[in-house]
């Protein structure tokens, strides 16, 4: 008999956080899973705490490949998957002792494609909950799908602007299982961090919420999601992120086309773009430039067209004061005003998590 879920680990230089991930996934209380754990070319010696784990537990199947990239590991452990449903689990990361039992009991009970939780971000010498104002347990069914979780997996729209910090909250795949036979049955799978720079895992949600025909939210947070190993988007200057986001828009707008979605799923879009000014400001002021070559790449990242056109059609009005402040700076291209904010935003960010 199989295992009921396949959980898939891709690693790529984590032994100081390997055990602690691996101790968590075996001490599930469901014991009818497997590990596939993909060592991405390691350098460190996560190869080798991996060979460790395997003798001592079978349930562990260990994959040795040359770097290729956390979608391409992800991709390898799909491949290999035997379980009812599919899991993923970040190497630096860990789980509760009882989320995978959790999460399967309410998919066999609500016959669902895909059941989510919600997480806590560890940031070492403290925690917090990522905390969705809904009830404990929701059921999202056939169309409810589509404008309750597809669409927002796009972006946001309305009061869902009032936070722009959930923009991917609900895009994380860690949080998730998902049915095998949905996934491999639309040969599901994760682009490229090299093509899109960030957010493979809301493009992949956005694709397998498409198909699925029953959604489970558990209001409560099983995954524990560890900060201070993260290298965040904006903590070093990445030069090609503006174009790589324009192609991961590009991919949502192919997708909304094609599937012939509703104009909301437009606006959905076009609030992302806007609210992603946020990433690209804090990626520009990143670099090791001075405060004017800062701020002039801020003016040609407000000036461009595609940025601009999406900034003609942002409303404001359900914004905090600040985030109404911060996006007005970008909508009306005042790259100094934005420069500022951005500063002192990026010095919160450091001393307050």
């Amino acid at each position: 008999m199989g295992p009921k879920v396949s959980i898939v680990v891709p690693i790529y230089n984590v032994e100081g956080y390997l055990g602690r991930c691996l101790d968590s996934i075996l001490s599930q209380t469901m014991q009818e899973i497997e590990v596939i754990a993909v060592n991405d070319g390691s350098t460190d010696t996560s190869g080798a705490i991996l060979d460790h784990y395997a003798v001592k537990d079978t349930r562990i199947v260990v994959i040795h490949k040359r770097n290729g990239g956390v979608s391409a590991a992800r991709n390898d452990g799909i491949r290999l998957a035997r379980g009812e449903y599919i899991g993923f689990v970040d190497p630096d990361d860990w789980i509760d002792h009882d989320m995978y039992e959790v999460l399967y009991h309410n998919a066999m009970e609500e016959n669902a494609d895909i059941v989510m939780c919600t997480y806590m971000r560890e940031f070492g010498t403290h925690s917090k909950e990522k905390k969705f104002n809904l009830p404990n347990k929701v059921c999202y069914r056939n169309q409810e799908i589509r404008s309750n979780v597809l669409r927002r997996l796009v972006g946001p729209i309305k009061e869902e602007m009032a936070n722009p910090e959930y923009l991917d909250a609900w895009g994380t795949v860690w949080s998730k299982l998902y049915r095998t036979e949905l996934v491999k049955g639309n040969n599901l799978n994760f682009i490229d961090l090299n093509v899109v720079g960030t957010n493979e895992d809301s493009l992949f949600n956005i694709h397998i919420s498409y198909y699925a025909k029953v959604f489970v939210l558990l209001n409560k947070p099983y995954y524990h999601y560890w900060r201070v190993n993260t290298t965040s988007l904006t903590s070093s200057y990445k030069p090609e992120l503006q174009d790589k986001w324009f192609k991961l828009y590009s991919f949502m707008e192919s997708f909304i086309k094609e599937k012939e979605l509703p104009s909301e799923f437009y606006e959905a879009l076009n609030n992302r773009i806007c609210l992603n000014m946020l990433g690209l400001g804090l990626n520009t002021i990143s670099n090791s430039e001075s405060a004017f070559l800062k701020i002039s790449r801020l003016s040609t990242i407000l000036n461009d067209n595609r940025i601009k056109r999406s900034f003609q059609q942002f409303e404001t009005v359900y914004c905090s004061f600040v985030w109404r402040t911060f996006y007005f700076c970008a909508k009306f291209r005042q790259a100094v005003g934005l420069y500022v904010m951005l500063v002192t935003i990026n010095r919160l960010r450091k001393t307050i998590r």
